[in-house]
């Protein structure tokens, strides 16, 4: 296989392995779903804060930093590049410059969906 290939099957596997995660503690814990995305972000910020993520991106890129842990991976880069710049200020504002792309756009596409379809409440 080329190298582009398998920059695919790696993101494949890597995201794959994460979601399989998730659908285990879905399946066979009692953990809500509000809880397993709390989890999956201190996971993926604790997993950068001790050096284990940065591997998983540089192997598996989008498919490690797409889930809900890659949010944990970018909130805790930007700490610690904001703590390298700017002190203690940059361990607070670095994880929000970290994120604030992604941010900007669940919001900005959150009100495209609400304002395009009718939202509906489960019974």
């Amino acid at each position: 296989m080329h190298m582009e290939a398998m920059d695919y099957v790696y993101a494949f596997i890597i995201g794959g392995l994460i979601c399989v995660i998730g659908q285990l503690l879905i399946s066979l814990t009692r953990l809500t779903p509000a809880r397993i995305l709390v989890l999956f972000v201190v996971a993926g910020v604790f997993l950068t804060a001790m050096g284990l993520y940065e591997p998983l991106v540089r192997l598996g890129g989008a498919g490690a930093t797409t889930p809900l842990t890659g949010f944990g991976y970018a909130l805790g880069k930007g700490a610690i590049d904001g703590a390298m710049e700017d002190g203690i200020i940059g361990a607070f504002t670095g994880g929000i410059k970290g994120t604030a792309g992604g941010v900007a756009a669940a919001i900005v596409f959150g009100a495209l969906n609400a304002a395009i379809f009718t939202p509906k409440t489960k019974k």
